[in-house]
């Protein structure tokens, strides 16, 4: 699978992200020299953890035949050590439904092994850059 990210014109820094047939709006926030006409790629970064221990979370109780109503995730970034090899995040998740403590301790537990956290704890990324064609 190929996502592109295509440059905005009509913002100084907005980049439109195709993904299948989805479009995600992204730029910097005004201190980086953007106008917050989306979200950050680190924001998306960690949009991405919330949204995979959401995903699974419900997945896991269709799967398992949990009373689960709705679950929310909630993330917040510590990044005030990045520079350093440390970035902190931290996930809380809520959950609603006719639910036992041992439905919500399994529910938790399927949430923190969803692949996106193993991606980003467990494996390693290679990640290779090269210039295309001029266009």
């Amino acid at each position: 699978m190929t996502i592109t990210a295509i440059r905005d014109q009509s913002l100084p820094m907005r980049h439109i992200v195709h993904v299948r047939n989805h479009l995600i709006s992204t730029d910097g926030s005004v201190e980086e020299g953007g106008n917050d006409a989306g979200p950050s790629p680190h924001d998306l970064y960690d949009a991405a953890l919330s949204a995979c221990k959401a995903l699974t979370v419900v997945w896991y109780a269709k799967r398992k035949g949990i009373p689960l109503e709705h679950v929310e995730v909630s993330m917040e970034r510590d990044a005030s050590e990045e520079r350093h090899g440390v970035y902190r995040l931290s996930a809380t998740v809520h959950l609603t439904g006719a639910l036992s403590d041992t439905q919500r301790a399994e529910l938790l537990a399927a949430a923190q092994k969803c692949p996106v956290h193993k991606l980003m704890t467990s494996v390693t990324t290679e990640v290779t850059t090269q210039l295309g064609a001029p266009q």
